[in-house]
Formats: structure tokens, sequence, C-alpha cells
């Protein structure tokens, strides 16, 4: 099960900060019943950074339902969770963003993981919420499920491309769009 991978105590909603509130309008990808993936939140203080994130996810997870491919989790972790997943799994020692693990043949969705502390830094340096960064990221991992890679340039603008029509249907920002 090779991975791919992409680019304490519960904190108050008062470190969210003013761009970490719920981004999507009420009806706009309702949260599906609970068929479907498990999402696994193993650090309250996500909740802190980005309201309701297992909405989020589903959400996300719902705009790539199209190209077929469920994974079987995704999991909220740490950076130091993904930091040592990331060694066992790829040789590279230290955190990054997500995670995607592949299915062994036969079995269903794959895994997606995801590191806290990258997340959040991520989107406070591009000036985010890290709601919209979380979703772009299980888009991105939901991607790797279902294929797609950016190893080289001209997968990576595929790739690119379709995130971002993804993500708008979610109401979510171009994230390759530079903001001015």
């Amino acid at each position: 099960m090779e991975p791919r991978s992409s680019l304490g105590p519960v904190l108050t909603q008062e470190v969210a900060g003013p761009l970490d509130t719920d981004p999507y309008p009420e009806g706009l990808y309702d949260e599906p019943e609970q068929d479907g993936p498990e999402v696994l939140v193993r650090d309250a203080r996500w909740r802190s950074y980005a309201p309701a994130p297992e909405k989020t996810v589903r959400r996300a997870l719902a705009a790539c339902a199209q190209y077929g491919v469920e994974p079987g989790s995704v999991v909220l972790a740490t950076d130091r969770d993904v930091r040592r997943l990331n060694g066992r799994h790829r040789g590279k020692h230290k955190p990054t963003n997500v995670l995607t693990f592949e299915p062994p043949p036969g079995f269903g969705g794959g895994d997606i993981i995801l590191a806290l502390e990258t997340v959040v830094r991520e989107a406070r340096k591009a000036g985010r919420p890290v709601s919209h960064h979380l979703a772009h990221l299980v888009v991105h991992g939901s991607l790797h499920l279902a294929g797609y890679d950016h190893h080289h340039p001209g997968e990576a603008r595929e790739m690119e491309m379709l995130e971002s029509r993804l993500l708008s249907r979610m109401k979510v920002p171009n994230p390759w769009k530079t903001r001015s």
C-alpha cells in the first residue's frame, strides 16, 4: 500500500480567526447520510481551525463522486502522525499536507490522511480559510485515488484544472489563482 503525496489542548474558536468560518451556504452539498467513507478526527484542534471539518470533507468527496473512487476513510491527523507514515512508507521523515494510500487489489477505497499543523500553516500563508484548504486537499487526495498524478507538467496542469473545477462547485475559490 504505497502512498501518494501532494503537494495538546483543544484550542478555542478565537484561534481560528475571521477567515475560518463555514464557507458553504446552507443546502449546498448538504452532508449525506453517514454512508460512505469514515471521517476520523484524530485531533480535536481541527474543529478550532475549520468549523465542522467532517462536513467539509463530505462536501469535497461529494464534489468528486463522478470520478467513481471513494476513499475508505479520511483521517484528520497531526503532523506527527503524517511524518511517521511518510517516513515508514515513503522514506521521507517529515510531514506533508496530505498522504493518499491506495487500497490493496480487491479491496474498497483507499485512505486520505491530512496533517493539521501543515494544513493550517499553508492556509494561513496563502491567506485562505483553513476549511477551503482542507476541501482542496481532500479533492486532491481523491483525484490521486482516481489515478491522477502531478509528476509531469502536463499531468500537474490537468489535475490543477480539475481541482479548480470541482472546488468551484463548492464555492471554494481557485487555489491555483494568486490573490491580488
